[in-house]
């Protein structure tokens, strides 16, 4: 993939970041509600801040990062995008951060690998475990920084989702949005889009979509939904 990875808006540059941009964050980005003020935990390179930028031109956001090397890359990426006055880079954990503000929209592409051995890498053990951002410390977060009618949405492993949802629904949040993601159409979802919300939604909105056709092309949903992203 090289070290820069070109979108029609922007460019992310990754050399320095232990996880570099993938299918996961760019379905995030793109399938995320917006609002005035939004928060993106974890930001790695910066990708999902960027999209929400693009998507929501009224947003302001703020994107937290622990790791040093991918918290410097991320503020250069978005210091040579379109979006620098409205996007924030701040180099901290989210249990040590605390905003003078309260957020319409959380994003988060979290570390999942809880269960799995340490990577010998710190950067990408940081990035891929659960050790130093558990489910607990990010809805913890939520259930106090987001507006009354403000949601939260994130992208996991299927396998975590029970998990994911437990520590939702023991700070009062709702599951509004489930989308099971299939690689391919013969396969078993391996990741789901979820969105929690601080209310209960009228309507739960719970759907099965797939990425790639037959032919080995993208789906028309997949098509659709990162349309004003992919060259």
């Amino acid at each position: 993939m090289g070290n820069d990875f070109q979108f029609k808006q922007f460019t992310v540059s990754q050399d320095r970041c232990a996880m570099k941009v993938g299918t996961d964050g760019v379905l995030l980005g793109a399938w995320a509600h917006g609002g005035a003020r939004i928060l993106d935990i974890g930001t790695g390179t910066g990708l999902i801040a960027l999209m929400m930028a693009q998507r929501f031109p009224e947003a302001t956001i703020d994107a937290i990062e622990i790791d040093h090397n991918a918290a410097t890359q991320a503020a250069e990426n978005v210091a040579r995008s379109p979006f620098t006055e409205r996007i924030r880079v701040i180099e901290t954990s989210l249990q040590q951060f605390e905003p003078d503000t309260h957020y319409n929209i959380i994003v988060t592409n979290p570390p999942f690998f809880s269960h799995s051995l340490k990577s010998p890498d710190d950067s990408r053990r940081l990035a891929r475990q659960t050790d130093s951002l558990p489910f607990s410390a990010i809805f913890a977060f939520a259930a106090h920084y987001l507006t009354p009618d403000g949601e939260l949405s994130a992208i996991i492993p299927t396998d975590y989702l029970e998990e994911f949802s437990q520590e939702a629904f023991m700070r009062g949040m709702f599951l509004s949005r489930q989308y099971s993601i299939r690689t391919v159409e013969r396969k078993p979802a391996k990741r789901t889009l979820a969105a929690f919300s601080t209310s209960r939604p009228a309507v739960f909105d719970k759907q099965e979509v797939i990425l790639m056709d037959k032919n080995g092309k993208r789906s028309e949903w997949y098509e659709e939904l990162t349309r004003e992203f992919y060259l």
